[in-house]
């Protein structure tokens, strides 16, 4: 390997510190990969260096350590090398700001039997905010033909992806779900809990699942589990969790009482649906403050190397007087790289 050579990691693949261990963050291809810190510090604070140049920083004992480090790089496509310090600057990183234009861009909508408000204008209000993506959680059982009436107040709508998250109902089978997803086109997602067995059913490849789950998700306290299943390695996320917190941030949400909050499982109300437009509880003092806590900000994970790509809860702290501690259920200590025993296993999908 000539010595003369510098290295330069793509542009989407994006190294983030931890406290034990360090991850590049593929923000193209979806994936994540762990790296030594070591490994972390020679491509971070030393990338404007040529290969004898790190060689003379660590030392001829580390020599062998080092090329294989390099090697493991270019072997899984994370970067590649050239040959001068001027050619670095031929492959600027990637600009990380963050930006949308809507106001708001995805809620959360709890629903019980009787909704008891105008859900029709609910979703011309969501429209007129900019809102694309839409989770409807109903934690009773309810026929096939009540959740079809609630969907079609989206036709013609701006909405992309709609998530359901829905009672399982053994008098309904697949087929009776798969045409729910024919007829609505924007469902991206169906989660049945309380089933009697796990299963998840691709309808569209890539996207569009039918997931069966024991779980018995009962209320509104079941939100809030950080597992590993729910990171997220894209740019959008990635770019958000820089400026902003990645659960909350642009969020609205309606209670089952049609209590306008930042999140169903918080007890702050900023007006009811039933006499306060969602653009009035926007304004309102207070609305948008948490939208800015960033996991950099905080305690514990900010020395986690999944904070850019995992989601937050600021409902449910381990410190609830502190609205930086981390979150209460999120088992992961970065301080060893390990899970504790309470974490979810693949069988409890449902997050935030």
């Amino acid at each position: 390997m000539k010595t003369q050579k510098y290295f330069k990691l793509f542009a989407n693949c994006i190294p983030v510190k931890g406290f034990t261990r360090s991850l590049i963050c593929d923000i193209q291809r979806g994936n994540i990969f762990f790296i030594p810190n070591d490994l972390m510090e020679i491509i971070t604070n030393h990338k404007t260096k040529n290969l004898k140049q790190i060689f003379n920083i660590y030392g001829k004992v580390n020599k062998k350590i080092i090329d294989d480090y390099f090697t493991f790089l270019i072997q899984n496509e994370y970067g590649f090398w050239c040959d001068s310090e001027d050619e670095l600057d031929l492959f600027p990183d990637i600009d990380l700001t963050y930006y949308s234009p809507f106001e708001i861009t995805n809620v959360i909508i709890d629903i019980d039997k009787n909704i008891g408000y105008d859900f029709n204008n609910l979703i011309t209000q969501l429209e007129l905010l900019g809102c694309v993506d839409v989770q409807i959680r109903c934690f009773s059982c309810q026929e096939l033909s009540y959740i079809d009436n609630l969907l079609s107040n989206f036709t013609n709508k701006r909405v992309k992806s709609i998530e359901l998250v829905l009672k399982y109902n053994e008098n309904l089978n697949k087929q009776h779900y798969r045409e729910l997803f024919d007829k609505h086109l924007r469902l991206s997602m169906l989660l049945l809990f309380g089933a009697n067995r796990y299963e998840e059913i691709n309808i569209i490849e890539g996207n569009s699942n039918i997931i069966f789950t024991t779980e018995n998700i009962q209320n509104k306290t079941h939100c809030g589990v950080i597992h590993q299943a729910y990171f997220t390695s894209n740019i959008s996320t990635f770019t958000e969790s820089q400026h902003h917190n990645t659960c909350l941030n642009r969020k609205i949400s309606i209670d089952v009482d049609g209590e306008i909050k930042n999140c169903p499982s918080m007890t702050k109300s900023y007006g009811n649906i039933k006499d306060t437009t969602l653009a009035e509880a926007l304004a309102k003092e207070g609305f948008k403050d948490m939208w800015h806590i960033k996991k950099d900000q905080i305690k514990v994970c900010q020395d986690c190397e999944f904070r850019h790509i995992c989601t937050d809860c600021r409902a449910y702290l381990q410190d609830p007087n502190d609205l930086y501690s981390k979150p209460a259920k999120c088992s992961y200590d970065p301080y060893t790289a390990t899970w504790g025993a309470e974490n979810p296993t693949n069988n409890t999908l449902y997050g935030q």
